[in-house]
């Protein structure tokens, strides 16, 4: 995310001097730098779609998969849209604590020539936009079969005003959070997971079950579609993490190392854990327990070592094990898709294992006990904000709507053709 600029030491023939970042920076964008930053971009969007669409669409049954590709598809068109008008003015201009300014509404003084770093600004807007994009659709997982629509797309478009661009300001644009506090979130364990996770569970919560929930089998209609979305997010993840860099360089390359590696120790874990708890692991655990592992190592992957990622990845799948397969039915909340159970909880964990795993040279300037507290504290008002800002939403568009969710009879039939009037697969 965006890097200080305290000044850089550049070489004159004979003579170091010491220049501001951006008048150093203003006719030195670098290709590399900016050409890595547009397959970030990319590759971030390719984790909304198809990425997250495919691997919540072979979770739900038949009947509903069109509505959660609807969902990721208008996530997509109305965050792309708001970013430029006013998310990104109020995400990341200004020196407000808890929210920008409107000084680029609409981008409003951003020109080709206008610079973020190494990168023209218009690479890093369009980058913060794809986290704009998947951080609401993140949340359809856990209401999934039994949302309609209209109030879906008003709850997304208020969310991002009230939860996620307070929250990006807060913890990346200088605010609260990260300025104050001084947590670490390299890549959106706290904007992205957690805002989205304990979010999703208030909207499930306040939704209810799906009709039938824990009486009638409703097993996922294609796990060959969920590994394939899962494959795409991991590798999307990439430039989710690594891209957040900035820059095509060292630092970088750590966080596309780690990222890959907590994945691979999560997947692991789960599995085995799986293995033992219920006697044979499941296609379905190892994809879940992927994600799990790329969402602890988010906040994490440039300031803890290859190993310490190893240790991230294994605490992500276990502990996101026990949410999702234990915790979960001991409650009896009907998170659909447990956006809760992977992203809420793995993002807690990523956060603070954020501290607990810190590599010296990351933890130099504060200290490992002080940075840890620093991770805790963020963790507590994400906690709280993210669910209670959601739940005053919902029930303001209840009062609105009359009603959230669909009737029990449409439920019966389908999303798909009650809310859209089609189907995904027919026979001839």
């Amino acid at each position: 995310m965006p890097k200080p600029t305290l000044g850089w030491l550049r070489a004159i023939p004979g003579l170091f001097v010491l220049i501001p970042a951006q008048a150093a920076l203003a006719d030195e964008i670098s290709a590399g730098d900016t050409a890595w930053m547009l397959t970030s971009t990319a590759l971030v969007l390719m984790m909304t779609l198809p990425g997250l669409a495919l691997f919540y669409g072979g979770l739900v049954r038949s009947k509903n998969i069109l509505s959660i590709l609807m969902q990721c598809l208008i996530s997509a068109g109305m965050a792309g849209v708001l970013w430029v008008l006013a998310g990104y003015s109020l995400a990341f201009s200004g020196e407000g604590m808890f929210i920008g300014d409107t000084a680029k509404l609409g981008l409003a003084g951003v020109t080709p020539d206008s610079v973020s770093g190494t990168i023209p600004e218009y690479v890093f807007i369009m980058f913060q936009g794809m986290f704009a994009i998947i951080t609401p659709a993140l949340m359809l997982g856990a209401f999934a079969e039994r949302m309609r629509f209209a109030p879906y797309l008003a709850f997304i478009t208020i969310w991002l005003f009230v939860v996620y661009i307070p929250l990006a300001h807060m913890v990346w644009g200088g605010g609260y959070i990260g300025a104050e506090i001084g947590a670490l979130d390299f890549a959106g364990g706290l904007v992205v997971h957690m805002s989205s996770g304990f979010s999703a569970l208030a909207g499930c919560l306040i939704l209810g079950p799906r009709r039938g929930y824990l009486k009638d089998m409703m097993l996922p209609h294609s796990l060959p579609l969920t590994v394939i979305g899962a494959a795409l997010l991991w590798v999307g993840w990439f430039g989710f993490n690594a891209g957040s860099e900035l820059a095509a360089d060292g630092t970088a390359g750590l966080a596309f190392l780690t990222t890959n590696t907590a994945a691979a120790a999560a997947v692991l874990t789960w599995v085995a854990i799986e293995w033992i708890h219920r006697g044979k692991p499941t296609v379905l655990g190892a994809a879940t327990a992927a994600v799990a592992g790329l969402v602890a190592i988010t906040p994490a992957c440039a300031f803890v070592t290859p190993v310490g990622a190893i240790w991230v990845g294994l605490g992500g799948g276990a502990i996101c094990y026990v949410a999702v397969t234990l915790l979960k039915p001991a409650l009896g909340y009907d998170d659909s898709l447990d956006v809760f159970g992977v992203h809420g909880v793995g993002g807690a964990w990523g956060a603070l294992a954020t501290g607990l795993f810190i590599a010296p040279w990351a933890a130099s300037e504060v200290g490992y006990g002080a940075q840890i507290w620093a991770q805790v504290k963020s963790i507590v008002i994400v906690a709280i904000y993210a669910p209670l800002a959601s739940a005053i939403i919902l029930y303001a568009l209840k009062a609105v709507f009359g009603t959230l969710r669909v009737t029990d009879e449409d439920e019966s039939q389908g999303l798909d053709v009650v809310e859209h009037s089609e189907t995904a697969y027919t026979t001839q």
